[in-house]
């Protein structure tokens, strides 16, 4: 089917289930970060796409704690906008974010080799972004334009559409360095015990805004055998629990640059997003000075690996509905306090 580079965001009848329940799940599962309401007409459904902004969106019930530490008035209906800057460290309350930094670095350095990815989340953010693949380029899904990785400003407005999310934002950077080595610091229940996999670049058939046409997409595939020696490396995936599975062979490693992606629900993740968190066992919450104590322990692998220098851009993320907002404001006192000693200016 061929692309169309301006898609409306009407769709065919045959694409949303008549019961509401069902077309909401749909919906929900399509959209993801977005929520989304959808009109009947003559010839099929017409949608409307909004930031979420209501309580009964939003399971951290202490939310709006995190949101007054945060300041300039940000409200949940806006914390999609919510980022501000110091030298290579952004912080943001989405980790949708990381890709327009990543987009920024690539820009600046004009890079061609694949970077070392330093992912430190509960999630392997691995998902299929709303992004038309036509040729090598990327078209937003619901806008039409490109997005492009070397061009910052088409990925800000393709993170304001929704096009590129919480869960899917490092795929369409792997489509442009294939090479690059992700080593995922991961804490139990998620991941229990090192593993190693490799990874390549696919596509997926869109479902609703123009069927079958390509999304980008990433396939794993485990490290098992003699023909396939596990271990870290180009075009490979590292998790581990283990700060020191994590960092192996880094300090010996070539001066590839390295991206530092820190998703604070690797520390706490009490919610995951999750209107039923309180039923979820297990799951990763301890308390405030479990989590400070895991922060020192952190920042003192990565400095006794001597890595600081090669770190060439941080994104700290704190994710609102996953880590929760009452430990915002100690946390990022103590993680901020460790990365000045790590990351240089």
């Amino acid at each position: 089917m061929p692309l169309n580079v301006k898609p409306s965001l009407a769709v065919s009848p045959s694409c949303l289930p008549d019961d509401p329940a069902l077309r909401h799940a749909v919906l929900r599962d399509y959209f993801c970060d977005k929520d989304a309401t959808a009109v009947r007409t003559g010839s099929g459904w017409q949608l409307s796409l909004y930031w979420p902004g209501g309580e009964d969106r939003h399971v951290d019930g202490r939310l709006q704690e995190g949101l007054a530490w945060w300041g300039n008035g940000v409200s949940p209906h806006t914390m999609i906008t919510a980022t501000r800057r110091s030298g290579r460290i952004l912080e943001a309350l989405f980790d949708t974010w990381t890709l327009h930094s990543w987009s920024r670095w690539a820009k600046h350095r004009q890079e061609t080799t694949s970077p070392i990815i330093l992912h430190v989340d509960d999630h392997r953010d691995l998902g299929c972004p709303r992004l038309f693949l036509q040729g090598h380029a990327f078209y937003d899904a619901m806008t039409g334009d490109e997005c492009d990785i070397y061009r910052p400003e088409s990925v800000y407005a393709s993170i304001l559409s929704g096009a590129v999310g919480m869960g899917s934002f490092m795929t369409p950077f792997l489509h442009r360095f294939p090479d690059s080595e992700i080593r995922h610091l991961c804490q139990y229940p998620k991941a229990s015990a090192a593993a190693d996999f490799s990874f390549s670049i696919s596509t997926e058939p869109d479902t609703l805004l123009n069927p079958g046409v390509a999304r980008p997409s990433v396939e794993l595939s485990p490290l098992t055998g003699e023909l396939a020696r596990p271990g870290p490396g180009p075009g490979r995936l590292r998790v581990t629990p283990d700060l020191d599975d994590w960092l192996q062979g880094l300090e010996r490693a070539d001066s590839r640059s390295m991206l530092l992606h820190i998703d604070m629900d690797y520390f706490n993740n009490r919610y995951d997003g999750d209107s039923d968190w309180e039923q979820r066992n297990p799951r990763l919450d301890p308390d405030c000075s479990q989590v400070l104590e895991r922060i020192d322990e952190f920042c003192g692998a990565i400095t006794q690996a001597d890595i600081g220098s090669r770190i060439e851009d941080v994104v700290v993320a704190y994710s609102p509905g996953f880590f929760p907002a009452e430990l915002w404001e100690p946390a990022s006192e103590k993680l901020r306090s460790g990365l000045a000693r790590i990351v240089k200016a």
